[in-house]
């Protein structure tokens, strides 16, 4: 069935704005013209739909993204999709006020590192909201602001620290979609595809933190050597440096 711009719209519960951003983003294919005038089909409703329905579930578009332009990757994302909900939103969820609260974090600090990107709430049923992981790293961060690090210079450490995350996170995504996803024995079964997903996650996660770590401890330590202290740091930094790094990493 064919529909102009209004009624597709007006089908799938949308503004037409709404509907021509969603186009601009990547997330809509573009129509088909019939002389002046924009056509749409069954195939758009279904995507605006499922974008919709992502929405509510609390994915951000550029999660959602990447998942509706996946159509034809083998099988269903449905379980994968479950997995990654899980991860990210846990038992519960918390508006801004509810995380500074329970965080100790005056709200000022919360949406200063939501302005910089450094936590970026879930949309669900229409309102913000954030994980408890977004809990932790408050709870955390304001740890180091204790400790006397300067505000601003600790947030722009956090902004540089996270685009270089993202750009790590979405080069792994795209390294699990080419051999987990698409080529290995388990691609045309997505519970498999779930379940991979849900063992490599720690693994990856764990890693990541003990190089970090270790190249954090490794760097001071060439830094300081021959300074004033350096043997009462170094052996602080020695036993940091040996001790077992805990990463709470388990399915909420």
């Amino acid at each position: 069935m064919d529909y102009r711009v209004e009624d597709l719209a007006a089908r799938a519960g949308l503004r037409v704005d709404t509907l021509r951003f969603y186009q601009t983003r990547g997330l809509l294919p573009r129509p088909r013209r019939r002389g002046r005038i924009a056509v749409y089909d069954d195939a758009h409703l279904s995507r605006l739909r499922r974008i919709r329905s992502l929405k509510q579930r609390g994915f951000t578009l550029a999660q959602i993204r990447r998942v509706v332009g996946r159509a034809e990757s083998p099988g269903s994302t449905e379980p994968l999709l479950t997995a990654l909900m899980e991860e990210q939103v846990g038992e519960r969820t918390l508006g801004l006020a509810e995380l500074a609260s329970e965080a100790g974090v005056p709200e000022v600090l919360v949406r200063a590192a939501r302005s910089a990107g450094l936590v970026e709430p879930l949309m669900v049923d229409g309102e913000e909201r954030f994980s408890e992981a977004d809990l932790e790293m408050a709870r955390t961060g304001f740890k180091l602001l204790e400790a006397g690090f300067p505000l601003e210079e600790l947030l722009a450490h956090a902004v540089q620290h996270a685009r270089h995350v993202q750009e790590t996170c979405d080069a792994a995504i795209e390294l699990f979609d080419r051999h987990v996803r698409s080529e290995s024995p388990a691609a045309n079964d997505p519970a498999a595809i779930s379940e991979i997903f849900r063992e490599l996650l720690p693994l990856a996660t764990r890693l990541v933190a003990l190089h970090f770590q270790r190249t954090l401890v490794g760097r001071a330590l060439n830094r300081l050597r021959g300074k004033k202290q350096f043997q009462a740091l170094e052996a602080a930094l020695t036993a940091t440096e040996t001790a077992r790094l805990e990463v709470d990493v388990s399915w909420r």
